[in-house]
């Protein structure tokens, strides 16, 4: 029975710890690893526009891959005791790979391991949030997706914070902006890794739709699987219609997060405002995921689901006639409000009301938005 004050479990507690991980790679990639790109491409020879064309087509690659794979093996991982370990996998890469990017003394070089390392970073949410069920109860989980954002957008402040001081301050160190990218890159990797080891430790699956007591045949009966469920889902309207509204809505809050920071360099808002604008965004984002989390107990999630689209239309519409610095840090608040709050309820809801928490679904879902975003 929930008590009042909510309180997680030490299961619930490792899984969350991941989102504060994988969330300390997508603040470095959003924010420092395009500079350290830059850098690179400069040095060479490579001009803006075809900087620029390289980094768009890295990006394509890395979602053109999650799209193809991400539902075979998602189905795949549906057989029991191979979610855990195609996650891990996934996860070795992302952090290999993300210290890796820090070797890198080219562009090219660098493009092929970023894309390798996205490529293991978004794999590895697919099993990941297919773990939220297996974790904690059908009641809890509006509550405990929200706890994972909230803590994964403040928990990823840390590393950043650490990697912005050898960034910002390289020549007071006395070392190169190289050297301090480097840094950066191995404290995000380290960081990532250390805080899902409770999740690597403590994980078992429990909701399965195969088993396989060996390896032989293994994938034949994945694939089947994978056909039966996409002729079946005429029989589940309730997540098919989800999945098409989240295909749409979804895409819109990923667009205003990537736009912001091109948006405040036309304004004029220089890097380092740029920096602390988005690290606002992230401490916002941290009580309002866990307020939403606890409306949820009092109102239907599809309800506030609802609100939080809203808002973003709102905060589209406001986003138009910016023309002030000071707007655009209105904007940044406004975007911390809803941002964690939508994209937890929205992994709890599927979660809740997808049947036998097929991995397949999300990885569908993904692949869905994937390819919408080409």
């Amino acid at each position: 029975m929930q008590s009042e004050k909510f309180k997680v479990t030490p299961l619930e507690r490792s899984w969350i710890l991941y989102d504060v991980g994988n969330s300390a790679f997508v603040l470095m990639i959003a924010t420092l690893v395009p500079i350290f790109f830059n850098a690179l491409a400069e040095a060479g020879g490579l001009s803006p526009v075809n900087y620029l064309a390289y980094w768009g087509y890295a990006s394509s690659v890395v979602t053109v891959i999650t799209a193809v794979l991400g539902p075979i093996l998602g189905t795949l991982a549906d057989t029991r005791g191979f979610k855990k370990p195609i996650f891990m996998l996934c996860l070795f890469v992302g952090v290999a790979g993300c210290c890796a990017m820090g070797l890198a003394t080219t562009w090219l070089p660098f493009l092929i391991i970023f894309i390798l390392a996205k490529i293991g970073f978004s794999g590895s949410l697919v099993f990941y949030d297919s773990m939220l069920p297996d974790i904690t109860t059908p009641e809890r989980l509006d509550a405990v997706s929200s706890h994972g954002f909230a803590w994964g957008y403040i928990g990823s402040c840390v590393p950043f914070v650490f990697s912005l001081v050898f960034v910002l301050f390289y020549e007071k160190i006395g070392i190169t902006m190289v050297t301090a990218m480097v840094i950066a890159l191995i404290i995000n990797a380290l960081w990532w890794f250390l805080v899902t080891v409770p999740l690597l430790r403590h994980y078992k699956q429990v909701h399965y739709t195969g088993n396989a007591e060996s390896g032989r045949g293994v994938v034949k009966e994945s694939l089947r699987r994978l056909g039966h469920t996409l002729l079946d889902l005429k029989n589940h309207k309730k997540i098919f219609v989800f999945m098409i509204a989240y295909f749409f809505y979804i895409d819109g809050v990923y667009t205003i997060i990537e736009m912001a920071t091109a948006y405040g360099s036309s304004l004029g808002l220089n890097s380092q405002g740029l920096l602390l604008a988005l690290l606002l965004t992230q401490i916002v984002a941290f009580p309002f995921a866990l307020l939403f989390g606890k409306a949820a107990k009092k109102y239907r999630t599809e309800k506030l689901i609802r609100l939080c689209i809203l808002a973003y239309l709102c905060i589209a519409l406001y986003a138009i006639q910016l023309d002030k610095q000071y707007e655009f840090w209105v904007l940044a608040v406004c975007v911390g409000m809803f941002q964690g709050a939508i994209q937890a309820l929205s992994r709890s809801y599927f979660a809740r009301n997808r049947e036998n928490f097929s991995v397949f679904l999300i990885s569908a879902e993904r692949a869905l938005l994937s390819w919408e975003r080409l």
